[in-house]
């Protein structure tokens, strides 16, 4: 069995609010499918359209070449099963009953369960971690052990397709990491076609192997983890600013949010700001001013470097010089250009080599073009310079042609230049 979903142009309404508006995307066999979302962007309802639990107000569903609509309900619960954000029962029956409800679709009225009918039920009980609960009535079960039960009857109804309504809610971290585990196991060894709406962006990004960003009822991003979970498109939609790490373990994309208030005061006119750094020295400086709201741009950075690193998981613009090469003509070249289009320059405390003495130079060109280059000596200069004096030379020129010298707790004054005009 294997389903393929085309979802055509699709809108929904309710009453006169239109909660999703053009929504077109594929689904084929075999896939892991993650549609995230803030709240209120129609995660569910796009869910609930595709288990014909709603009805379109425009467009298409088609499941496996036939209209969604058209499919007889017993036929459809073949095809699709839904685990949906409602864990309560009407009737407190035993869990093994309610598993066993997934079986409808495959037995007649009045008929008694066959042997297929109980080992499907079991088998979901166990891959579920229920089956210890099975003579407990359901009223008597916590929100997570009813999640799993829940999850237990959808498996049992062995739909080629499992649709899931943030499932990992009620679950405590094991539980959530075993439930999307299983889910990833199923798809990858039984090929099941998975569909499910999370908020968690990590997990998404760990388990699903394409995810579907909403906003304001209409896709605004689709693709691989990689491609979708991005700061620009996360600043956009979740109006937060997030910094972005590979999984040690998998290399996915991994969200770590801060400051929800830095997006919005990029927004207000504050300047641009060029770090120069080097081996770890820009990195205290690069968090400080992200967090303070202040646009960076950063060069040149050695690939694989500390700062290199840190820059990257901000997504700042930046230059990039390869490994053990001291810095190009090129690079210098592509570093100026980035200084032309900052407001001010800061020289991080950065150990200094003959490979990178261009990068004081980079800070002279900039004074040369009127903008303000702040110093930060700690340790001093002397300490840090390997170039036999010609590093200490440049540096004391640049003070001497007007260069400020700061230190890290003045920093944030370059965020703030009502400030410094006021002083």
């Amino acid at each position: 069995m294997s389903v393929r979903i085309k979802v055509h142009n699709l809108s929904f309404r309710y009453g006169a609010m239109e909660v999703l508006r053009g929504i077109d995307f594929m689904v084929q066999p075999g896939d892991f499918v993650g549609i995230i979302g803030p709240n209120g962007s129609g995660k569910s309802t796009l869910l609930k359209n595709m288990a014909a639990l709603l009805t379109p107000s425009a467009g298409e569903i088609i499941l496996n070449g036939k209209d969604l609509r058209r499919w007889p309900r017993r036929s459809l619960a073949r095809q699709l099963a839904l685990v949906g954000q409602e864990r309560s029962a009407g009737f407190n029956f035993l869990v093994e009953d309610v598993v066993a409800m997934g079986r409808y679709p495959y037995q007649e009225r009045f008929s008694s369960p066959k042997e297929a009918d109980r080992r499907a039920v079991e088998r979901a009980m166990h891959l579920t971690g229920c089956y210890h609960l099975r003579e407990r009535e359901l009223f008597s079960l916590s929100g997570g052990e009813r999640q799993r039960v829940i999850l237990a009857r959808a498996l049992a109804q062995e739909t080629p397709c499992l649709l899931l309504d943030e499932p990992t809610s009620f679950l405590d971290l094991g539980y959530q990491v075993e439930l999307l585990e299983l889910l990833q196991s199923l798809n990858r060894e039984e090929g099941l076609t998975i569909i499910v709406v999370m908020h968690d962006l990590n997990l998404a990004s760990r388990y699903c192997g394409r995810l579907l960003m909403l906003s304001q009822g209409k896709i605004y991003a689709c693709g691989m983890p990689e491609e979708v979970l991005t700061r620009d498109h996360i600043r956009s939609v979740y109006r937060t600013e997030v910094m972005i790490d590979p999984h040690p373990l998998d290399g996915s994309p991994q969200i770590i949010p801060f400051a929800a208030g830095a997006a919005l005061r990029q927004n207000h006119g504050c300047p641009k700001v060029h770090i120069i750094g080097g081996g770890g020295s820009a990195t205290p400086l690069i968090n400080e001013l992200v967090l303070a709201g202040v646009p960076l741009s950063a060069g040149v950075l050695t690939v694989g470097d500390s700062d290199w690193a840190t820059a990257r998981r901000f997504g700042l613009e930046m230059v990039e010089e390869t490994p053990f090469a001291p810095i190009s003509s090129a690079r210098h070249q592509d570093n100026l250009a980035l200084i032309k289009g900052a407001a001010a320059v800061v020289l991080a405390p950065l150990f200094i080599g003959p490979g990178n003495l261009l990068n004081l130079e980079a800070a002279a060109t900039a004074l040369e073009e009127k903008k303000p280059v702040y110093l930060i000596n700690e340790p001093p200069v002397e300490e840090r310079d390997f170039t036999g004096g010609r590093g200490i030379e440049l540096y004391r020129a640049l003070i001497e042609k007007g260069a400020q010298l700061i230190t890290r707790a003045e920093l944030g004054q370059i965020a703030r230049p009502e400030e410094r005009e006021g002083n």
